[in-house]
């Protein structure tokens, strides 16, 4: 049993960057395909253009600061 949580450690701290590096590869490709994307960051979501134009779509509430390994209760 130990090992398996131990696989499943191994697993769980792999899967950040894993999904980050498919997220980055899924943009890439829609841009490559000349659609735009859109992206959040400072409260401002944007679309982005395959010529690398940003404009902004809409305003929304910054992200919340989380803490890495915070233990959330969902009733």
């Amino acid at each position: 049993m130990a090992e398996h949580e131990n696989n499943i450690e191994v697993l769980e701290s792999q899967f950040p960057a894993a999904s980050g590096s498919a997220f980055a590869a899924a943009r890439d490709m829609v841009l490559k395909s000349g659609q735009s994307v859109l992206q959040s960051e400072n409260g401002v979501i944007y679309e982005i253009f395959p010529d690398g134009r940003r404009v902004p779509f809409k305003k929304v509430e910054p992200p919340t600061p989380d803490t890495y390994g915070r233990k959330i209760t969902i009733r």
